[in-house]
């Protein structure tokens, strides 16, 4: 009888084994998930930022641009011909 028992008792400590081995690496599998998607959150706040000051630097430009006095062309003086 004590040779079942044990047999089962082997059985029992390898599933809980490869129970505790998959627990595991599920949590490294998460944790790898999340420091990507925290990856990419920075990415996006740092694009976006560089997007929002390309906007606000336009917008001054096109602001100083519209300010500024329209300066006339300077007319092409013809000249005439030497005879």
């Amino acid at each position: 009888m004590s040779g079942s028992r044990d047999e089962a008792r082997a059985r029992a400590e390898a599933r809980f084994q490869k129970q505790q081995a998959a627990d595991q690496q599920a949590g490294e599998a998460k944790a790898e998930h999340e420091a990507q998607a925290r990856a990419g959150d920075v990415n996006t706040a740092r694009l976006r930022s560089l997007r929002l000051a390309k906007e606000a630097a336009d917008k001054e430009a096109e602001a100083k641009q519209s300010e500024a006095p329209a300066t006339p062309k300077a007319t092409a003086t013809k000249k005439k011909p030497s005879p």
